[in-house]
């Protein structure tokens, strides 16, 4: 309970405040983390006595502790060239802090690939905003539409994509084309069929074990399980005073040489999961039927 609560908080701190605007009509909103992340943070410590580890701020050249106040920021134009960067020059590149989400066209949601999704925020309707609020809201919903829009936030300009999620109005801040590498940098397999030498009844099978897995998207289903074990194992180490034994993992021996068939795997596939819908189907049938009440 004390780790849900703790995520409440977070949400309900303010990022950022300012306007939704489109054409001549304003938004009053405020901006919250749509994220609660509960990554686990670690320290380097002795383990002769568990102190922690300090780094130092040394230049190389001299072997020195270097002041905070000595410290600036460089960028490394070429090799061993640094033009040094102080804050007026940062202020000259920001971007002006103009407090509105200045949406700049709406398109549909499907031509925005997920490779360009980063983060999520909640968006909620400032003083007096609850009507335009509800305005956006329901146009996006029923034109299936979403947002594309410009918002400066920590001095800093982002593209995003502004939809409806439920009740909410979601902004969702988008990669730039150029942050994106070009798969075909990456020497990929040809898309042409008869190219990749994919056999037809493989192309079947796969279509089929595809839509055999096939359900309806759940996400409270999938969990971090490796977070959670890993968690389990601390509480479990620290009750015992940190004496425990670190278990070894358990490796599988890969068999030297062997040459994997796809077809048989497609097969083996099918088969288990054709078992697997046979079984439920039995658990189904045997298990006992509920009398109506009355």
């Amino acid at each position: 309970m004390a780790r849900k609560k703790a995520a409440t908080s977070r949400i309900s701190r303010p990022i950022w405040k300012g306007h939704v605007t489109f054409g001549l009509v304003q938004i009053p909103v405020v901006l919250h983390s749509a994220e609660s992340r509960y990554d686990l943070h670690f320290h380097l410590v002795d383990s002769r006595d568990h102190a922690r580890i300090r780094y130092e701020r040394i230049n190389e050249a001299t072997g020195e502790e270097v002041p905070w106040n000595e410290i600036v920021k460089a960028f490394e134009y070429d090799e061993n060239n640094y033009v040094v960067l102080g804050d007026e020059d940062f202020k000259r590149a920001a971007a002006e802090a103009t407090q509105s989400i200045e949406i700049e066209e709406f398109v549909d949601v499907s031509e925005i690939s997920p490779m360009y999704f980063d983060r999520p925020y909640f968006l909620m309707p400032g003083k007096k905003g609850e009507k335009g609020y509800a305005l956006l809201r329901d146009g996006l919903a029923r034109t299936g539409k979403t947002g594309v829009a410009r918002v400066v936030i920590r001095t800093r300009e982002h593209l995003s994509a502004l939809m409806v999620q439920g009740s909410a109005l979601v902004l969702i801040l988008l990669r730039f084309a150029q942050e994106l590498r070009d798969p075909a940098e990456l020497g990929l397999p040809e898309v042409d069929v008869k190219k990749t030498g994919l056999a037809p009844k493989e192309r079947d099978m796969a279509v089929q074990l595809i839509e055999s897995m096939s359900g309806e998207w759940t996400p409270a289903k999938y969990r971090d399980e490796y977070r959670e074990k890993l968690m389990k194992w601390i509480e479990k180490k620290a009750r015992s005073g940190g004496t425990m034994p670190t278990p070894e993992p358990e490796e599988e021996e890969a068999e030297p040489g062997r040459i994997i068939n796809i077809t048989d795997l497609l097969q083996q596939s099918l088969r288990r999961k054709g078992k697997s819908e046979t079984g439920r189907t039995r658990m189904q049938r045997s298990a006992p039927k509920r009398r109506r009440a009355g």
